[in-house]
Protein backbone atom coordinates (compact mmCIF):
# COMPACT_ATOMS: atom_id res chain seq x y z
CA UNK A 1 0.00 0.00 0.00
CA UNK A 2 1.41 3.39 -1.02
CA UNK A 3 1.63 5.66 2.08
CA UNK A 4 2.45 8.73 -0.03
CA UNK A 5 -1.09 9.48 -1.13
CA UNK A 6 -2.22 13.07 -1.54
CA UNK A 7 -3.96 13.10 1.85
CA UNK A 8 -0.90 11.76 3.66
CA UNK A 9 1.30 14.55 2.26
CA UNK A 10 -1.02 17.47 3.03
CA UNK A 11 -0.07 19.47 6.11
CA UNK A 12 -2.50 19.24 8.98
CA UNK A 13 -4.26 22.40 10.00
CA UNK A 14 -6.42 23.07 13.03
CA UNK A 15 -9.93 21.98 12.17
CA UNK A 16 -12.73 24.46 12.57
CA UNK A 17 -15.31 23.42 15.15
CA UNK A 18 -18.11 21.37 13.66
CA UNK A 19 -21.18 23.58 13.76
CA UNK A 20 -23.40 21.53 11.50
CA UNK A 21 -24.03 24.68 9.46
CA UNK A 22 -24.30 24.59 5.69
CA UNK A 23 -23.01 28.10 5.01
CA UNK A 24 -20.04 30.10 6.32
CA UNK A 25 -22.43 32.79 7.56
CA UNK A 26 -24.42 30.30 9.60
CA UNK A 27 -21.21 28.73 10.93
CA UNK A 28 -20.00 32.15 12.06
CA UNK A 29 -23.30 32.91 13.78
CA UNK A 30 -23.22 29.54 15.52
CA UNK A 31 -19.62 30.03 16.67
CA UNK A 32 -20.52 33.49 18.05
CA UNK A 33 -23.53 32.05 19.87
CA UNK A 34 -21.42 29.20 21.27
CA UNK A 35 -18.88 31.69 22.62
CA UNK A 36 -21.75 33.52 24.32
CA UNK A 37 -23.03 30.24 25.79
CA UNK A 38 -19.53 29.44 27.07
CA UNK A 39 -19.41 32.86 28.73
CA UNK A 40 -22.85 32.37 30.26
CA UNK A 41 -21.87 28.91 31.51
CA UNK A 42 -18.81 30.38 33.20
CA UNK A 43 -20.95 33.02 34.89
CA UNK A 44 -23.54 30.41 35.94
CA UNK A 45 -20.80 28.23 37.47
CA UNK A 46 -19.46 31.25 39.35
CA UNK A 47 -22.94 32.06 40.66
CA UNK A 48 -23.47 28.45 41.75
CA UNK A 49 -20.17 28.55 43.63
CA UNK A 50 -21.22 31.82 45.27
CA UNK A 51 -24.58 30.26 46.19
CA UNK A 52 -22.75 27.31 47.76
CA UNK A 53 -20.66 29.68 49.89
CA UNK A 54 -23.71 31.65 51.06
CA UNK A 55 -25.54 28.42 51.85
CA UNK A 56 -22.58 27.26 53.94
CA UNK A 57 -22.83 30.47 56.02
CA UNK A 58 -26.54 29.87 56.61
CA UNK A 59 -25.96 26.26 57.60
CA UNK A 60 -23.13 27.17 60.00
CA UNK A 61 -25.28 29.83 61.69
CA UNK A 62 -28.28 27.53 61.91
CA UNK A 63 -26.23 24.72 63.45
CA UNK A 64 -24.40 27.09 65.83
CA UNK A 65 -27.74 28.34 67.11
CA UNK A 66 -28.94 24.79 67.79
CA UNK A 67 -30.99 24.39 64.64
CA UNK A 68 -30.92 21.81 61.89
CA UNK A 69 -28.52 22.06 58.97
CA UNK A 70 -31.32 21.83 56.40
CA UNK A 71 -34.63 23.72 56.45
CA UNK A 72 -37.03 21.57 54.44
CA UNK A 73 -39.77 24.20 54.21
CA UNK A 74 -37.27 26.64 52.70
CA UNK A 75 -36.13 23.98 50.23
CA UNK A 76 -39.75 23.45 49.19
CA UNK A 77 -40.06 27.20 48.52
CA UNK A 78 -36.96 27.07 46.34
CA UNK A 79 -38.25 24.04 44.43
CA UNK A 80 -41.57 25.79 43.83
CA UNK A 81 -39.88 28.97 42.65
CA UNK A 82 -37.72 27.14 40.09
CA UNK A 83 -40.70 25.08 38.91
CA UNK A 84 -42.82 28.22 38.51
CA UNK A 85 -40.11 30.03 36.55
CA UNK A 86 -38.72 27.18 34.44
CA UNK A 87 -41.41 24.49 34.36
CA UNK A 88 -40.93 20.91 35.42
CA UNK A 89 -37.22 20.76 34.47
CA UNK A 90 -36.70 23.69 36.87
CA UNK A 91 -37.48 21.35 39.75
CA UNK A 92 -34.61 19.06 38.72
CA UNK A 93 -32.30 22.05 38.42
CA UNK A 94 -33.29 23.26 41.89
CA UNK A 95 -32.73 19.78 43.33
CA UNK A 96 -29.24 19.75 41.85
CA UNK A 97 -28.49 23.17 43.32
CA UNK A 98 -29.80 22.13 46.73
CA UNK A 99 -27.71 18.96 46.61
CA UNK A 100 -24.60 20.96 45.72
CA UNK A 101 -25.24 23.32 48.62
CA UNK A 102 -25.97 20.75 51.34
CA UNK A 103 -23.32 19.59 53.73
CA UNK A 104 -20.58 21.97 52.66
CA UNK A 105 -20.13 23.27 56.20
Amino acid sequence: MDMTSDTAQQPRTAAAPDTGARTPEAAGAIQDARRRIDDLDGRIIGLVQERMAVSAVIQRERIASGGRRVNLSREMEILGHYRDQLGRPGTALAMTLLELCRGRV
